[in-house]
């Protein structure tokens, strides 16, 4: 495709390295904010610097956050004896959705996968067990994908935890095999969590 302006075609370069955005995409959001007051447009300029400027991760779960500690974590309201490990914030948001979970989190930013060279080092994995041996947790939730990946993942950290106290669980399997939990809808989300059950090692 051929662009009128190198200013153009450099801004449609970047747009379509975000997932999901192709060239034709690009060019539309492009545009778009060609059309858009200078105001509007430096204000999302400006928010998109603060994402990775501003943006911490909890120093306890490794959730995104505006502090040091995310406000779930934050919470006293919370359960502070039962955390939730996901993959990364849109699991967080799709299990806060279902309004079915009062625990806490871990999020672990990733999934095992030696076929794309991912190992327990490239995950949050050791501060995971670290904070199960310091903090007072009496149940661990698996709320994995249903991929290979999750599977391993799961039993990897399993396998890893020294204090045996802890009761193992994962979500029900209401979501489907090789399902992702952004897609479940909340109802099936919920009740997943809601009838968690025994992981055996």
């Amino acid at each position: 495709m051929d662009y009128p302006s190198k200013i153009v075609e450099e801004a449609v370069r970047q747009f379509s390295k975000l997932p999901g955005i192709g060239k034709k995409t690009a060019l539309r959001l492009v545009l778009s904010l060609l059309k858009q007051e200078d105001n509007e447009v430096n204000a999302f300029a400006e928010s998109v610097v603060r994402l990775k400027k501003d943006l911490k991760y909890c120093l306890r779960c490794n959730n995104i956050s505006d502090d040091d500690i995310c406000g779930i974590c934050a919470d006293g309201r919370r359960s502070k004896e039962i955390v939730c490990v996901v993959e990364d914030l849109r699991d967080v948001m799709a299990i806060e959705n279902t309004n079915h979970y009062k625990g806490v989190y871990h999020v672990l930013g990733g999934l095992i996968s030696p076929v794309d060279g991912i190992g327990p080092s490239d995950i949050a994995i050791d501060p995971l067990l670290i904070r199960l041996q310091v903090e007072d947790v009496k149940e661990i939730i698996f709320a994995l994908a249903a991929t290979m990946e999750g599977d391993t993942t799961t039993f990897y950290i399993s396998k890893h935890m020294k204090n045996n106290d802890i009761k193992i669980t994962t979500i029900a399997r209401g979501i489907s095999v090789g399902g992702e939990l952004e897609y479940a809808d909340e109802i099936t989300l919920g009740r997943s969590i809601s009838a968690r059950i025994e992981y055996k090692v």
